[in-house]
């Protein structure tokens, strides 16, 4: 029974640890010798309870033990300063790169960098997402149970920003399933007038979604389909990076060049000015 007395013990300490523990820490906190306590985190691994950053190796509570990680998914475990992914993702890039969280029924930005590309947008920490028009808000939404998400979109009134947002459940949840079926979400025009987003989204060990990883661009610059493609690329990476620290070790899509490009991500029409719509927001 001590095995199991063990293994029991390792969960609970992994539990709240929302970055997670090295098998020393481990050992230190629960006085387990080092090659037992490798033992149990091996099993537990392998069966799905734990899960091992190969980016960091520190070990996260698994997507098996997900009705045990209420104190691990119930507060953010992201910073608001702008994780070095975030830093390298806006100066690759040159556009403007921001986290979105999940807090209570909002999609919320808590960290933004801006790129070298200037871009007027009213994107600030703290603001929070249209659910139905901002691609950072609809990657969260694409990952929740249908009616958690329809909760989320009943919640508020779905305002049309522009003449393509959409503004019913039944057009969201199409789009929000192909959202799932590509991994990412694209928005063309739909929150402001002439400016590109693409967003992705980031998980925690229990292949829960941690916060979505944004991109926002004028649209004229994204004219060309390999610079849409590598945008694509990019906010993908970054949020593989930012998962891989968060513990999760499931499956990403691959990323297929010709629909990264492909017209569904067009600007539609000439190039419009970069300044923000009236309402204030962003993507």
């Amino acid at each position: 029974m001590q095995v199991v007395v063990r293994a029991l013990s390792v969960l609970r300490a992994l539990a709240p640890k929302a970055k997670g523990a090295t098998l020393q820490e481990l050992h230190e906190e629960l006085a387990i010798p080092v090659g037992s306590l490798h033992r149990v985190l091996a099993t537990l691994t392998d069966e799905g309870f734990v899960t091992r950053s190969p980016r960091n190796r520190r070990y996260f509570l698994g997507p098996v033990a997900r009705q045990l990680a209420e104190q691990n998914s119930g507060h953010s475990t992201l910073l608001v300063t702008p994780h070095s992914a975030i830093t390298n993702a806006a100066a690759a890039s040159g556009e403007t790169v921001f986290l979105t969280e999940l807090i209570g029924d909002r999609a919320v930005c808590v960290a933004l960098r801006e790129g070298r590309h200037p871009l007027r947008l009213f994107v600030r920490i703290g603001q929070e997402m249209p659910w139905n028009a901002a691609a950072s808000a609809r990657a969260l939404l694409a990952h929740q149970p249908q009616h958690v998400a329809h909760g989320l979109l009943e919640a508020r009134p779905l305002d049309p920003f522009t003449e393509d947002t959409p503004t019913t459940i039944e057009s969201i949840d199409e789009h929000l399933a192909l959202v799932r079926a590509r991994g990412y979400d694209v928005c063309d025009d739909e929150l402001d007038r002439g400016v590109w987003a693409v967003a992705a989204p980031t998980f925690t060990s229990t292949g829960s979604v941690a916060a979505s990883v944004t991109l926002a661009a004028a649209g004229g610059r994204m004219r060309d389909p390999q610079v849409r493609s590598q945008a694509v690329e990019t906010v993908l990476a970054t949020a593989r990076e930012l998962s891989d620290e968060l513990g999760f070790v499931g499956d990403w899509p691959v990323l297929d060049p010709a629909a990264a490009s492909s017209s569904t991500h067009q600007p539609k029409g000439a190039p419009h000015a970069s300044a923000p719509s009236q309402k204030g927001t962003t993507r």
